[in-house]
């Protein structure tokens, strides 16, 4: 890797703190090698500034501050973004709603090509990312000037978020908008823990049947373990949960110490987000469904019988 390399790295943040979806990317900067910076664009977001001064192997942060840049809109960040964007040889994202709404918008501004969902460094120009659903590996290189890039978070270990010196610079936020106002958010507020960064996370499928059993059966195993519940498209596409707790291609990509896969027959597009995780358990009453070819430990059982157990024995 070049040591002439100068890595932006866009941060996910809430205005109060960094989101470890930033120090995964931060990780992956420190691949490339060179000098990595980081962006801090919100309102109100000195504290955050603050924090990411401290990211073990950043060496400046940017803080742009003004009330357009508080919720996140891609717009005027890109804005704001490009008078120092040239200056960058990599831009990174980390490939999360927020980073998927950002990079591209950046990407077109400097008509550069976006390298999406990138799961290994090979050099400065070459990086590796699933395709088909996980099931290849594409090798993309890479001749633009500027890459810029969006990074899968489970693909690399969080930088630590302490022992860095960097310096905090302000930089100007952009008066233009973008042409684009934020009118309204609706959050779900959650006990347990965020899906894309639990360590464990139990996931329910259509075998469940319905919304009362999918909460009757697998809340109680959540509570015990502290887990994240998550769902297969099936399950959210019948209505049993809200999409946010979907995991899949077209869902959240997750890889937790132990992911518990109930009722779930394991299409391709749910084995996407999930099948890297490092301990993988299957509860289903078909011993053909898919789901056991990536499970360790695997269960042809009744879940209706099997998890109400395994939960009383915790």
């Amino acid at each position: 890797m070049s040591g002439q390399n100068k890595i932006l790295v866009i941060a996910e943040h809430d205005n109060t703190a960094v989101k470890a979806a930033t120090l995964n990317t931060v990780a992956a900067a420190a691949q490339l090698g060179g000098e990595a910076h980081l962006l801090i664009a919100g309102w109100n977001a000195d504290g955050v500034a603050k924090q990411a001064a401290r990211i073990d192997g950043v060496t400046k942060v940017w803080w742009a501050d003004a009330p357009h840049l508080a919720e996140g809109l891609a717009e005027p960040l890109a804005s704001t973004l490009l008078p120092i964007a040239r200056d960058y040889t990599h831009i990174l994202a980390p490939a999360t709603a927020y980073g998927k709404n950002v990079a591209p918008r950046i990407a077109a501004l400097l008509d550069v090509a976006q390298i999406s969902d990138v799961i290994a460094v090979d050099a400065d120009d070459t990086f590796r990312r699933p395709i088909y659903a996980g099931n290849a590996i594409a090798t993309v290189q890479s001749h633009d000037a500027i890459k810029v890039i969006t990074v899968r978070t489970t693909a690399f270990d969080g930088a630590a978020p302490c022992g860095g010196i960097a310096v905090v610079e302000t930089l100007a936020a952009a008066v233009d908008g973008g042409g684009v106002q934020f009118v309204g958010r609706e959050v779900s507020t959650l006990e347990r823990p965020e899906l894309a960064g639990a360590k464990i996370v139990v996931s329910g499928g259509r075998g469940l049947g319905s919304g009362e059993n999918y909460m009757a059966t697998l809340s109680p195993l959540a509570d015990k373990l502290g887990a994240a519940l998550g769902a297969s498209r099936a399950a959210v596409d019948a209505g049993f949960v809200p999409n946010d707790y979907q995991v899949g291609q077209t869902g959240k990509i997750v890889a937790p110490q132990l992911y518990f896969a109930i009722g779930i027959s394991g299409a391709i597009q749910h084995l996407a987000g999930m099948k890297d995780s490092k301990v993988i358990v299957a509860v289903n009453k078909d011993p053909e469904a898919p789901i056991f070819g990536v499970a360790d430990y695997g269960l042809v059982a009744d879940l209706f019988a099997v998890v109400p157990e395994l939960a009383g024995a915790l």
